[in-house]
């Protein structure tokens, strides 16, 4: 549709510029008010900024010239201005420190070299500095969207279009001025136009999708947590063991139950009081999360109990067992600048997927705890598969909880 030098152009280039201008503005003030109303979301502010710029740039660039005698180098120099508030939006988004220096780094480099080497608008040096500057900003994109581990659907697939669309609307332009110079001169700016439009539609819907996809995660984890430990709650974890033992029925493999109950918990709240009984649940909660892999499942599941299924057969889970037994036992000694002395009795059951009753085997576990509770505490008990349960004494000496260490940091390097 675009043609020059005998071809007349059939977009009105002053009508098309003054439309992209107003739909990238509009859009920025969208997100600005976006993040006035969920001020958690800074990430909006520098995107709606962002898009203001990019606006800002527009009109400068395609203001009359004999009006206004603005510098050719100051549009190009918002553009990349843009482009670094939103890397730095992402960043923000992803909980990641500010970096203002990397932001305006583009627009420096820009005019700095523009003045040094006196390059005119259209020039060859230009376009290849703009190509260079542009493709480093993209990259920097991708590599905070990817490195995000969190992600799902929609985070996925911003990690991929949003710097994609950022490319595309700055390196096509330029790339078809070197191209094609003679027949593109009258007709670049309004390519640009057009992807200006499409970019930022599209940019801004992918935004609002990773806002929204972030604020699932926020009150789905929020929805399957236990507010005081930061653990699965008992619903979670159901659905979760239930998804271990099919991924593990699949394989053939066994899991293992392992319940923890703390050892005189209702002596420590009547001594040092509720809140420091809460101090021992969270104290205790830290050492399971380190004791345990990632893919182990674990969960408050009530009062002073927690549970946990780990995808390993019955000698491995004791061991599990008895490093947290052991961790805990040194971890309780003070907690909160309180004398604690906590401790933690562990019964440990283990099945052959596929478990055809998770509860049953829960209570095969269960019976080894209150074993391992009748029998002093502070200690670990095994059910068989008949049911009988073997009592595993407590490690309580130093070279104990060195050995346990040694195992511990042998755990997560096989993990």
């Amino acid at each position: 549709m675009l043609v020059d030098n005998g071809i007349s152009s059939q977009l009105d280039l002053p009508t098309l510029s003054f439309a992209a201008m107003c739909l990238v503005a509009m859009l920025g003030i969208f997100l600005i008010v976006a993040w006035l109303q969920q001020r958690d979301v800074r990430a909006f502010a520098w995107w709606g900024s962002a898009y203001l710029i990019g606006a800002s740039s527009m009109a400068l660039w395609s203001a009359p010239t004999q009006l206004f005698r603005i510098p050719p180098v100051i549009p190009g120099a918002f553009i990349f201005i843009a482009c670094g508030m939103i890397w730095n939006g992402v960043r923000i988004f992803h909980g990641r420190p500010l970096s203002i220096t990397a932001a305006f780094a583009g627009a420096v480099i820009w005019v700095g070299a523009s003045e040094v080497l006196a390059l005119t608008p259209f020039e060859m040096g230009r376009i290849v500095l703009g190509t260079i500057v542009v493709t480093g900003y993209t990259f920097a994109i991708a590599f905070e969207l990817g490195r995000e581990r969190r992600r799902t659907l929609y985070s996925k697939t911003a990690a991929v279009v949003v710097p994609c669309l950022h490319a595309g609307i700055f390196l096509l332009p330029l790339a078809l001025r070197a191209m094609l110079p003679d027949v593109f001169v009258g007709g670049w700016l309004t390519v640009f136009m057009l992807e200006s439009m499409i970019y930022a539609v599209g940019t801004a819907f992918i935004m609002l999708l990773m806002v929204k996809d972030h604020d699932v995660l926020v009150y789905r984890t929020a929805a399957n947590s236990d507010h005081l430990t930061g653990l699965l709650n008992r619903r979670a974890f159901q659905e979760g063991a239930l998804g271990l033992c099919a991924r593990m029925a699949r394989k053939r493999q066994r899991v293992s139950i392992l319940m923890f109950d703390l050892d005189h918990f209702k002596s420590i709240n009547d001594r040092f009081g509720h809140a420091i009984g809460d101090e021992v649940l969270r104290a205790f909660a830290h050492v399971i999360r380190t004791s345990m892999r990632a893919n182990d499942i674990v969960a408050r599941f009530g009062g002073e109990e927690f549970v946990a299924i780990v995808p390993a057969d019955l000698a491995t889970a004791v061991r599990i067992a008895e490093r947290t037994r052991a961790f805990f036992q040194l971890a309780g000694v003070v907690i909160a600048d309180h004398p604690i002395g906590a401790t933690v009795s562990i019964g440990v059951a283990e099945a052959l997927a596929p478990v055809s009753d998770l509860e049953e085997l829960m209570e095969r576990a269960d019976v080894a705890l209150y074993r391992a509770k009748n029998e002093g505490r502070n200690r670990v008990c095994a059910a068989g598969q008949e049911g009988a349960s073997e009592a595993i004494p407590a490690v309580a000496d130093a070279a104990g909880a060195g050995d346990t260490a040694d195992e511990a940091r042998a755990y997560e390097m096989a993990a």
